[in-house]
């Protein structure tokens, strides 16, 4: 399985996943269609699936072009079915979906979207969160509850720390700045802000990442840790209320 991104949009990232085995293909959320197409037709790769995380247009702009040109089917959750343009196929929590050699689970991971989902390839160690968890960031809360979101979040935190996230968005840099400005004393993260800004100025992306690094710097999965509760000033409150006040202390950044 390898994993290719797709810059789309001013800020999105499409993920082509290919089945060098069989020659086949999956994109995640499709913003566009016209790099996609570009991209399996040059490599004369079949797509064969598109896997849409949430209902949003800038992750399912590209839906209705692909499936017309490629005769792809889309993939979406059972819960958001009536919000994805063209679905073919409804995922419930927790069911397995087999893509030739490899499979994924579909998670629902609600808080940005009520019907969001993320797709885990547990055999591979990779997670596309889509709006959920970014790099450093996590999704506004358009629909969901911080209870939600941060339920979602803890789910995906107990994951193995070598998984590979891959996110829907390039936001690292912002969300970078932000996490700077809770930890102001934090060497460590002031260095991968360094890092993330020369990355960035070679127009490199900032993905993937790992849950081990967003478990060390990202405030989002910090809520429940007493070390970071302390530094913040935010002890002994509720873990969802811990969120929502982070959430909102970054909506306003």
């Amino acid at each position: 399985m390898r994993v290719e991104i797709i810059k789309c949009l001013q800020d999105n990232y499409s993920y082509i996943i290919v089945d060098e085995k069989n020659q086949i293909a999956c994109v995640v959320d499709p913003s566009e269609a016209r790099p996609i197409i570009n991209f399996v037709e040059k490599k004369k790769i079949h797509l064969k699936y598109i896997l849409n995380t949430h209902h949003h247009y800038d992750h399912v702009g590209g839906n209705l072009e692909l499936k017309e040109k490629t005769q792809c089917k889309i993939i979406g959750a059972e819960i958001d079915k009536k919000r994805i343009p063209g679905i073919d196929i409804y995922l419930k929590d927790k069911e397995i979906f087999f893509l030739g050699s490899s499979k994924f689970i579909a998670i629902e991971t609600p808080g940005h979207t009520v019907g969001h989902i993320c797709f885990y390839f547990d055999c591979d160690n990779i997670l596309f969160s889509g709006d959920t968890l970014f790099a450093l960031g996590c999704g506004r809360l358009f629909e969901g509850t911080p209870k939600q979101m941060w339920s979602s979040l803890k789910f995906i935190k107990n994951l193995p720390n070598e998984t590979l996230i891959y996110c829907g968005h390039e936001y690292t840099e912002s969300n970078s700045k932000f996490a700077i400005s809770l930890l102001p004393d934090d060497k460590d993260l002031e260095k991968k802000k360094n890092k993330i800004k020369s990355l960035r100025k070679k127009g490199i992306p900032t993905i993937p990442t790992t849950i081990g690094e967003e478990k060390r710097f990202n405030p989002f999965l910090k809520v429940d840790d007493e070390e970071f509760l302390e530094k913040v000033d935010l002890k002994n409150m509720e873990e969802n209320m811990v969120f929502e006040k982070i959430r909102k202390l970054k909506d306003i950044f």
